[in-house]
């Protein structure tokens, strides 16, 4: 099964033309999809694994609020970016693994400072 995961800051989906762009200045290089940019939404389906394991939410939820994200955030970010290409592809990962992880730690500490959650679509 798909899933993309969108910002927004309510289960609506408003998102404000500042919160796109805050993603895109931080330069956020995520997986994308049919729908979904890599920068602004990512395919969360490639890393609900990764972050189920790191802060024990699933990416699968209609809606996860903006308390929740922030508590997301503080479990991604104590963890070096190496730490989590390990634990997502294991003892072969790449620079390019790393630099996803890099993204993927910004992503949310954007959302938690922005007050955004995240709706998922699948």
């Amino acid at each position: 099964m798909g899933l993309d995961n969108y910002p927004a800051r309510d289960p609506e989906g408003t998102l404000l033309p500042e919160d796109e762009e805050a993603f895109r200045k931080a330069g956020i290089r995520l997986c994308g999809a049919l729908f979904s940019d890599g920068t602004v939404s990512f395919r969360g389906k490639v890393y609900n694994d990764l972050v189920e394991r790191v802060t024990g939410v699933s990416l699968y939820q209609e809606w996860i609020p903006p308390e929740t994200v922030r508590k997301m955030a503080a479990e991604l970010v104590v963890r070096s970016p190496e730490e989590l290409a390990r634990m997502w592809v294991g003892e072969d990962y790449t620079e390019e693994h790393v630099k996803e992880m890099e993204s993927l730690q910004q992503r949310f500490p954007i959302c938690a400072r922005r007050g955004l959650g995240l709706i998922g679509w699948w």
